[in-house]
C-alpha cells in the first residue's frame, strides 16, 4: 500500500472559479494531485471510475491511499477528516498509438509552398488573395475528412448547424493564414494591420523579470508573435515544440522564406529546458502550442465548446517546472488584412502554488471564449474530441 498528503490551501486559484461563495476543490484536480502524488501516472496508471462522496473545501488535508498499485484492479481511497470523501478505481494506460492528427498526411508539400510564396511576392497581395478563391473550392471538395471535422466543430462554435457558407469561410481563413505568413516570414508588417489588446499588461510583468511563456494553439497564426517581436525590439521572441514540429517548421521556412530565422527550441534533447530557463532569464518570451500532445504523455480530460476533449500537461508541467508566468496568445484573423493579437495572462507558478491542473483549465476556458469570438480561426481539421486524436 501507498499512502500520501495533499494541502489545498484557502489560495489555491481553483476556488476562484469553483465555485463562488462555496469554494470546493474540484473533483478531477483532486483525483489528478493524487495520482501524481503517488506517482502513479508516471507508472502507467489512470482513473477508471471514481465516486465523489464529501466536498474537500479550503485549508484541507487529504489522505490518499492506493490498495496494491502494482496489481491489476488498483483502488484509491481519500479520506479527509476521517470522513472518506472519494474512491476511485484505476486501469492500466492503453499502449499510445501516435496522435491521431500526426497520423494524417500533410497536404502542403514544398513546391506548392514555394509557388504560393512566389505568387505572394512577385504578384503583390491582392493577386494572391484571388488564388485563395481556388483553393478554398479545391479543399472543401476534395478534403471530406476535413470537411467533417469543419462542419463539427462550427456546430460547436456556433451553436447551430454549419452552412456551406461558414465551412468556405472557415477553409479560406486557414489559406489567408497560411498565404499571411509568407509576409510574416518576409517581414513585410506593412502589408497586414494588427490590433492588439493585452500588451501592455505582459510588459509590466516582462518588466518584473523572469521572463514568460506564450501559450497559443493551432488558432488564427502563430506567425503573428512576429509581429509582436517587431513591435518590443530587443525582445527576444522563440519558439518552443517537439522535435517533429520543429523539423516541419524548418522544412516550411526552406521553402517560403530561405533566408528567414526563427529562434526555434526544439523540445526533446538534453539542452531543451536549459535552453527555455535562458530565454526566460533574459527576459524574453517563448510561445507553445497547448492544444496538441504527440501522443502517449499525460493528459487532462476538460470541458470544451460543450463536450470533454483531452489536453496535453506537459506545456503547465513545463512552466510549474520553470516557476515561470504564463500568458495565453493568440493572432486571430479577423478578414483583409486585418488580425488581432490578443494576450491574457493565465498563471504565475513562480509567485504561488499554482497546480499545472488549474493552470491547464485556465487555459482551455480561455481557448473557448476566442473559438466562439473567431470560429473560423480554429485550424484543427479532424475530431479533437475524439479521445485517441487528442491523446
Amino acid at each position: 500500500m501507498s499512502a500520501a498528503r495533499l494541502h489545498f490551501p484557502a489560495a489555491h486559484p481553483a476556488f476562484a472559479g469553483h465555485f463562488p461563495g462555496a469554494p470546493m476543490v474540484p473533483g478531477a484536480l483532486l483525483l489528478a494531485e493524487a495520482l501524481e502524488a503517488l506517482g502513479l501516472a508516471r507508472a502507467g496508471l489512470e482513473i477508471a471510475a471514481a465516486k465523489f462522496l464529501q466536498p474537500v473545501g479550503p485549508d484541507a488535508l487529504v489522505e490518499v491511499r492506493c490498495d496494491e498499485p502494482g496489481g491489476a484492479a488498483p483502488r484509491l481511497e481519500l479520506r479527509s477528516a476521517g470522513r472518506l470523501v472519494a474512491t476511485a478505481t484505476l486501469r492500466r494506460v492503453p499502449a499510445a498509438a501516435p496522435a491521431a492528427w500526426r497520423r494524417r498526411p500533410e497536404r502542403s508539400q514544398r513546391w506548392v509552398l514555394r509557388l504560393m510564396a512566389w505568387i505572394a511576392l512577385r504578384l503583390g497581395r491582392r493577386a494572391a488573395r484571388l488564388v485563395l478563391h481556388l483553393v478554398t473550392p479545391y479543399f472543401l471538395a476534395f478534403a471530406p475528412a476535413a470537411r467533417r471535422a469543419s462542419r463539427a466543430y462550427l456546430a460547436r462554435a456556433l451553436g447551430r448547424r454549419a452552412t456551406l457558407a461558414d465551412q468556405y469561410r472557415h477553409f479560406h481563413s486557414f489559406a489567408a493564414t497560411v498565404l499571411d505568413r509568407v509576409y510574416l516570414l518576409h517581414e513585410r508588417f506593412d502589408l497586414l494591420e494588427f490590433d492588439v489588446q493585452g500588451e501592455a499588461e505582459l510588459l509590466e510583468a516582462l518588466r518584473g523579470g523572469g521572463g514568460a511563456l506564450l501559450y497559443g494553439a493551432h488558432l488564427g497564426s502563430f506567425e503573428a508573435l512576429r509581429a509582436f517581436g517587431r513591435r518590443n525590439a530587443g525582445l527576444r521572441v522563440a519558439m518552443v515544440m517537439y522535435e517533429d514540429n520543429a523539423r516541419m517548421l524548418n522544412e516550411t521556412l526552406a521553402a517560403i522564406s530561405p533566408g528567414a530565422r526563427q529562434d526555434v527550441i526544439a523540445l526533446g534533447s538534453l539542452d531543451s529546458m536549459l535552453r527555455v530557463r535562458d530565454c526566460l532569464a533574459e527576459g524574453g518570451v517563448a510561445g507553445v502550442l497547448g492544444d496538441r500532445g504527440l501522443g502517449g504523455e499525460d493528459t487532462l480530460e476538460l470541458p470544451f465548446l460543450g463536450a470533454p476533449a483531452r489536453f496535453p500537461l506537459g506545456p503547465m508541467r513545463m512552466a510549474a517546472l520553470l516557476k515561470c508566468r504564463v500568458h495565453f496568445m493568440a493572432g486571430l484573423y479577423l478578414g483583409g488584412r486585418r488580425y488581432a493579437l490578443r494576450f491574457e495572462p493565465l498563471a504565475d507558478f513562480g509567485a504561488a502554488r499554482v497546480a499545472p491542473e488549474a493552470a491547464l483549465a485556465a487555459y482551455v476556458a480561455c481557448l473557448e471564449r476566442h473559438c466562439r469570438a473567431a470560429p473560423a480561426n480554429w485550424f484543427n481539421f479532424y475530431d479533437f474530441w475524439d479521445h485517441d486524436a487528442a491523446r
